[in-house]
């Protein structure tokens, strides 16, 4: 690639002996790749990786397996170490902090709470219901305004009647009073014994897993994503359900869609041409459903966050998020799908022949990409080969990251048993 222009292209392979790449303009209405285990999406998505550490452009990976996240940790540059933030919740003793709660602007915490509540009601979709969901928001909101509160304070704002009433001493908003003053409190004790236990149970699961509890419990971030956006820095964060518990890890990438969402969208407070494009790239995004999504897909281009979003087939997708990708994605890349999607990405990608989706080999794709504003016709593409991993220096680039954003585990801990023993 030494010939190509990387710094303001994106280069997915080649087209006959031609080389085909993202403009920046493109790149800004989202890429989505889609095809089988085995195809080459895994590849392709480290090629693209590749080029935005290489290029020092602001990105973050978020990987349900592990594997995109490693191989990315293993192709940064020696010299951007310093720019890295490393999330990974095994590395137990380091926990990167990740306050969702703490310093969102008043304005945006509507949004922040609604992005919370929709990452837990992603991830138990058959146990929700209007009640949990009307208490969960009422609570994660008012904690927004608490100083120092992390979802750790729910339980305890839920139960314990004079904790709750020190939080409401915070709490301005007059909706959000009237809730906790006229309506919670006049719930009958059985009532609200039954309305609650949903709600405890939910933040109860993510709770007892102390490598996601040592994260989301810090009051403090470690990380601040909007400097991270402006100063291109890069995330990168492994959430392999396999160390982590599948509940946990995905509601752990829902929350970050969530910030990220509200990063980009506090870029309001900055001239158009000042907002820094940052790439958020997701394998398995389905994983990841939140209403974060939708809006980053419809909105957060303005604001310079684009979206590569990957997964295997179309079913793993909520209606309403994929009717928001096929809406808003200017760009997609189609390995071999199974039969049940070749009729939908034929047609997505304006393949005459849908057939041809189905003998595709392994390492070949169909896409459509934007050129001037303008889908391309759809044409067979060859993704390019990621650069050779080194999987040495990424050992010891892992480490310094932990090092800088992680905290010490005891001093974590300690803080914890601190909150529970004050409620004895």
């Amino acid at each position: 690639m030494s010939n190509f222009d990387l710094h303001n292209q994106l280069y997915l392979g080649m087209r006959g002996d031609r080389a085909v790449a993202l403009t920046r303009e493109a790149r800004a209405r989202h890429l989505y790749i889609i095809g089988q285990t085995g195809t080459g999406k895994s590849t392709l998505l480290q090629n693209l990786i590749a080029q935005d550490l290489a290029t020092g452009r602001g990105s973050a990976v978020l990987d349900p397996h592990g594997d995109l996240a490693e191989a990315a940790l293993s192709l940064l540059p020696t010299h951007r170490a310093d720019h890295l933030v490393y999330l990974n919740p095994s590395k137990l003793e380091r926990p990167v902090g990740f306050n969702l709660l703490a310093r969102v602007p008043e304005d945006f915490r509507p949004l922040v709470a609604d992005g919370v509540v929709s990452a837990f009601k992603a991830i138990w979709p058959d146990f929700w219901g209007p009640r949990l969901e009307h208490i969960f928001a009422h609570a994660v909101r008012s904690l927004m305004d608490v100083p120092g509160a992390t979802l750790l304070y729910l339980p305890r704002l839920l139960q314990d009647e004079a904790f709750r009433a020190s939080c409401l001493r915070h709490v301005a908003d007059p909706v959000i009073r009237a809730f906790w003053l006229n309506e919670f409190a006049a719930y009958p004790p059985k009532f609200r014994e039954e309305a609650i236990a949903p709600v405890l149970n939910k933040i109860g699961r993510v709770l007892m897993t102390p490598a996601i509890r040592n994260i989301i419990a810090q009051p403090k971030s470690t990380i601040d994503l909007r400097f991270m956006m402006d100063d291109k820095r890069m995330l990168i964060a492994n959430l392999s359900k396999g160390a982590l518990g599948e509940g946990p890890a995905h509601l752990l990438g829902a929350l970050l869609v969530t910030a990220l969402a509200q990063a980009a969208l506090s870029r309001g407070d900055m001239p158009e041409d000042h907002r820094t494009p940052f790439h958020l790239v997701v394998d398995e995004f389905q994983n990841f459903s939140t209403s974060g999504f939708a809006l980053i897909l419809s909105e957060a281009r303005k604001y310079g966050l684009t979206l590569t979003l990957a997964h295997q087939y179309l079913d793993q997708l909520p209606d309403r998020l994929r009717d928001a990708v096929f809406g808003n994605v200017g760009s997609l890349i189609a390995f071999r799908t199974g039969a049940a999607d070749v009729a939908t990405m034929a047609r997505q990608i304006d393949l005459p022949n849908p057939a041809a989706l189905r003998s595709l080999s392994n390492f070949e794709a169909w896409a459509t990409i934007l050129s001037n504003g303008v889908p391309s016709e759809a044409f067979r593409l060859d993704p390019f080969e990621p650069p050779l991993a080194q999987h040495t220096r990424s050992t010891r680039i892992a480490r310094h990251s932990l090092l800088r954003f992680g905290r010490n585990r005891r001093q974590v801990e300690r803080h914890i048993y601190a909150f529970y023993a004050a409620q004895s």
